[in-house]
This record gives structure tokens, C-alpha cells and sequence, in this order.
């Protein structure tokens, strides 16, 4: 009777263990479109079409680093740059509104 009873434990544990996998997985899966969609909202530009307030603030702030690309997110009530910068052998994703002023990527998160 011991022996049925650890092989009932034993199919249990196996089952809530094959449960919590697919759990896991298949939040990890719904966490990464997540990210993707934050992505779609910002549009393609040319470096070159930046605000010159945007590349003053760069040469302030990021001396020496080069823009490889640039965004733009329009909404009613503001206009948002995502600026790829080269700095060195490294790179930087960077936000900033039309005046140059930098924003935290947390907040443009929390306006999506």
C-alpha cells in the first residue's frame, strides 16, 4: 500500500512540474510581443531630418557618440525621437522630445 502511495505522489509531482514549464514558457512568449508592440509604434526617419535641438543635445550630452538612426512617435500631445547612438564600440538607445530634452524610456513605455 506505501508503494501505490509514492507512485500517486510521484505522477502528481510529475504533472504540476509539466504545468509550471508551460506556464513559464508561455509567459516568457507573451512578454517578448509585448516588447515587439512598444517597438511599432515608432517610425523610421532618416538621421539627418533630427530637430537641431536633438543634435545639440547630443553633442552636450553624448560627446563624441555619432546617431546611427532615429524614430519618431507622434501622438496628440507630444512628439517622441528614439535615437540609436554609436558611442565608441558600443551603442545606446536614447529618448528625447522635440526640444531636446531627454526622457526616461520607462515613461514612454507607460504612455503606450
Amino acid at each position: 500500500m506505501k508503494k501505490l502511495g509514492l507512485t500517486f505522489a510521484a505522477i502528481g509531482l510529475f504533472f504540476a512540474t509539466a504545468h509550471a514549464q508551460v506556464t513559464t514558457e508561455a509567459t516568457v512568449g507573451v512578454e517578448a510581443t509585448e516588447s515587439v508592440a512598444i517597438q511599432d509604434d515608432f517610425k523610421k526617419i532618416d538621421v539627418a531630418a533630427l530637430p537641431a535641438t536633438i543634435n545639440e543635445a547630443i553633442t552636450k550630452d553624448y560627446a563624441g557618440s555619432q546617431a546611427t538612426e532615429a524614430y519618431i512617435k507622434e501622438s496628440d500631445e507630444e512628439i517622441v525621437f528614439k535615437i540609436e547612438l554609436q558611442i565608441d564600440q558600443e551603442s545606446k538607445t536614447v529618448f528625447a522630445d522635440a526640444e531636446g530634452n531627454w526622457i526616461d524610456q520607462e515613461d514612454v513605455e507607460k504612455e503606450d
